[in-house]
């Protein structure tokens, strides 16, 4: 196992991952947050993607071989699943829903701890392609050692990815409340264009199998 695997494992992983991307999506999904849950929700997001990704590294192909999922079919669902809260995006109802009055605090919670988990954890930081990822990049790792270090850059990438999190933040205060809801808007294109991306190759690698 030299340097060069371990730094091409690496920026592998950050590269399909991709913080700095996903940055703004975080503050347009987290726009009407306070600092505070938001910060909740960035360290939520990354802790819950990071199991995640340890989980298939350490048995991700036996899991997709014991319940009958082809990665086609998971990509083409979390594409479905990315288009729906594009859509929220677009047309603002999450937002509005999430500062609506009649929403009590508990809900408020519970909107922000469905935030962390989809569509930041899955499928945009611990989606098919990162899944994949993992999954191939263990069969480069063998034995104990290998799949430690494999844990260890997938830790070290979900770290990174809360550091930038965290420092969007300012960026969100400089653009100000007309900037939010523009970035809002456009993102939301932008993901749903992502979203039909990822269905199509689904279907692409359905076809093809």
């Amino acid at each position: 196992m030299d340097l060069q695997a371990l730094l091409s494992a690496f920026t592998t992983l950050f590269v399909i991952v991709d913080p700095l991307a996903l940055a703004p999506i975080f503050l347009a999904t987290t726009s009407w947050a306070q600092p505070g849950e938001r910060r909740q929700v960035a360290t939520r997001a990354v802790v819950t993607a990071g199991i995640i990704l340890i989980v298939f590294a350490v048995a991700g192909s036996a899991i997709l071989r014991l319940l009958g999922i082809s990665l086609p079919a998971f990509r083409v669902a979390g594409g479905l699943l990315l288009f729906w809260i594009a859509f929220e995006m677009v047309f603002s109802s999450r937002e509005d829903r999430a500062k609506a009055p009649i929403i009590e605090q508990a809900g408020r919670a519970d909107e922000l701890r469905r935030i962390a988990v989809f569509p930041l954890a899955v499928p945009l930081l611990s989606g098919p392609g990162a899944i994949s990822a993992v999954v191939v990049l263990a069969t480069q790792f063998p034995g104990i050692l290998g799949l430690s270090v494999l844990i260890a850059i997938i830790v070290l990438t979900m770290a990174i990815t809360y550091a930038i999190f965290r420092t969007a933040a300012p960026v969100d205060r400089f653009v100000g409340e007309t900037g939010r809801v523009i970035a809002t808007r456009l993102l939301g294109v932008l993901l749903a264009a992502l979203a039909v991306q990822i269905v199509a190759d689904g279907v692409r690698a359905f076809l093809q199998s």
